[in-house]
Parts: C-alpha cells; structure tokens; sequence
C-alpha cells in the first residue's frame, strides 16, 4: 500500500510539472499529458529498469511514447527519473532548448525515439523487441498509443507484425480518453471496439481503470506472463485528468493553461508554488 501512495504521489507530481511547463512555454499539449500521467508513473517509478547514469545501458527497458504530443508528461517523469535536472522542464518548447515539442532521442537522454508522427511508434517498439530477441537480451519495450492515434492504419501493420513475430516482450497501453484534437475519437473516426480488435489481431489484452495504479501494476504483472504474443493493455482514462476544469474538455487537447488557469490546477493538485509563466504577448527569454 506504501508503494501505491508514492506512486500516487510521483503521479501528481508529474501533473504538476504538466501544468507548469505547459503555462511557461503558453503552448502544449495539457489534456492527453495528464491522462497518462498515472500510466507513467507506473512504469518509470515501478516497472522499468533504467540506470539515469547509463542512458544507453544495453539492458535497459525501452519506453516508446508513439503519441509524442503528450511529450510533456515523458519530459516529467526523465527529470524525476534524474536523466536530467528538474529545472530544465520551464524550458519546454523555448528555443534553443532540447524539450522540443515532440521528443527528439538526438537530444534528450531516455527518450528512446523521436515520435510526433503520430501512428509510427508501435512500429518502432516491434524493432526493439526483435533487436533483443537477435541480440539475447531480456530487456522489455513499452509503447504508449492514443486512441486518436489508431485510427492511423500502420498502428494495424505493426500490431499484425507483433503477433506474426511472437512479440511477447512487448507491452502496450492504449490511453483510452476518448477525445482527439478535432472532437471526440467515435464521432471523428470510431475504431471500437478496440479490445475485440487486439485480440483479433492475436494480442493479449487486458481492460483497466487507467487512473488506478493498482489495476496498472497489475497489468504490467500479467504482462510479464504471457507467452507467445504481446499484450495491449486497454486504459479508460479521463482527459485533463486531475485538473477539474479540464477534465473531459477536448479544448485543453492543444492548448496551455494561463497564468490564472495554472494557478486554480496548481491549487487543485495541492501546490501553492507556482514558477515564472508568460502572459500573452510577453517575450520570454530562451
């Protein structure tokens, strides 16, 4: 129960960070960062077995964020992590600096590949996964879709490869938020019922309370007994998750709290500090 409490915590904290990123570059991407935030928690507090000192340690865990928009709670969880200082977050998307927008594995140490295409990380995660079987290594990869996102046919190629090739050291999350840049994700392109789908296309699948942690490591427990086949993990989770006014709202998709606004969620997930955040038509130093 201690480890979910932390793990809690360490989730809050990376929607603190959400927030206070996303007012200081007065762009980004709030709405589909917060819903995963509980989600990667798990797995960089938890499940992945990193060394921050060794970037590029052979044995590593690989974590492939396919949706790479929501770059901000990944940017979180590598500072927390320690892969590189916590203060260097206010940067996201100033220029000149390496949180670039989308996550760019040329500059930003942890982030296994560059993704903002979106439909192409699944694609790269089956490589990893094939590079240790050839390789004989034990590592494991985990990719994290949004259900926007699979509307985009290679997402079907890939999961159609992963079962052909026995990917069972492959694990996906489905952000399931049910919301997308233009609206709802059943209205502009319904790809239900996803769970039918993935086993169809001979995955593992495995349905789950997005926001609970105990049903996540769980999952990720199940994960790691499977034999023969990958496993997607289906997560319903809540858009804007933890911030109240954002919640379920497709306009925080793209679009970066306010000063007002940031301090209301900061409120809200128990955080009195708030940093330096631009106004509009204030220029910020890079």
């Amino acid at each position: 129960m201690a480890k979910l409490k932390e793990l809690e915590n360490k989730a809050r904290i990376l929607r603190k960070h959400i927030i206070k990123m996303t007012c200081a570059a007065g762009s980004g991407h709030p709405g589909g960062s917060l819903s995963a935030a509980d989600i990667v928690a798990a797995l960089y507090f938890h499940e992945l077995r990193l060394d921050p000192s060794r970037p590029d340690w052979p044995d590593r865990d690989r974590f492939v964020l396919s949706k790479g928009h929501a770059a901000p709670v990944l940017y979180a969880a590598l500072a927390e992590r320690g892969f590189f200082p916590v203060e260097e977050l206010l940067n996201l998307r100033k220029l000149g600096s390496r949180l670039q927008g989308h996550p760019d594995m040329r500059k930003v140490p942890g982030v296994e590949m560059s993704t903002g295409s979106l439909g192409q990380g699944l694609s790269a995660a089956n490589g990893m996964a094939l590079a240790a079987r050839l390789d004989r290594r034990d590592y494991r990869v985990y990719v994290l879709l949004g259900d926007g996102e699979i509307q985009e046919g290679q997402i079907w190629e890939a999961s159609m490869a992963a079962a052909h090739y026995k990917l069972d050291n492959v694990t996906a999350f489905l952000d399931h938020n049910g919301y997308q840049i233009d609206g709802p994700v059943r209205e502009v392109m319904s790809p239900e019922p996803v769970a039918a789908k993935w086993r169809a296309f001979g995955w593992h699948v495995i349905k789950i309370d997005g926001h609970n942690l105990s049903e996540i490591l769980s999952a990720l427990a199940e994960a790691k007994t499977v034999r023969g086949r990958p496993t997607m993990i289906v997560a319903e989770t809540v858009k804007g998750r933890g911030v109240s006014f954002m919640e379920g709202q497709v306009d925080w998709h793209g679009v970066a709290p306010k000063p007002a606004e940031r301090d209301r969620a900061l409120a809200e997930l128990g955080d009195g500090e708030t940093p330096p955040c631009p106004v509009p038509g204030e220029e910020v130093e890079a």
